[in-house]
């Protein structure tokens, strides 16, 4: 099951966005979900992680103490909020279900994981 990105768009350096992850057939509260993105010419990488068990969080360091994963179970859906955003951050973000949040940075799941959404555009620049 794909899981669906919204929420990209322009933003200028230092400013802000928040991307949503929704399915419209799994309940999210029951996985482990995972933020990914992929800038032009480089590869795929793990950028925040939350937990199914207990919603333990997980970061790659360049965007530690930017960004913030949290989920709306209300809503069915994992949001990661972007603040201080730079130029560095512009890239096609994606969702998906890593097998655990100690693996969303493996290559099973940055090189070998298939069934990639259509992710969300963000663009970060004056």
């Amino acid at each position: 099951v794909q899981l669906q990105a919204s929420g990209g768009g322009l933003a200028q350096p230092g400013g802000s966005l928040r991307l949503s992850c929704a399915s419209s057939g799994l309940t999210l509260d029951y996985y482990a979900i995972g933020w990914f993105r992929q800038a032009p010419g480089k590869e795929r990488e793990g950028v925040s992680c939350i937990s199914h068990n207990d919603d333990t969080t997980y970061y790659a360091d360049s965007v530690k103490g930017r960004f913030t994963i949290f989920r709306d179970n209300a809503n069915n859906a994992v949001y990661l909020q972007m603040n201080s955003l730079i130029p560095e951050d512009t890239a096609v973000y994606y969702c998906a279900i890593p097998p655990g949040c100690s693996a969303y940075t493996s290559d099973a799941m940055l090189v070998q994981y298939d069934n990639w959404g259509q992710g969300t555009l963000v663009t970060v620049s004056s």
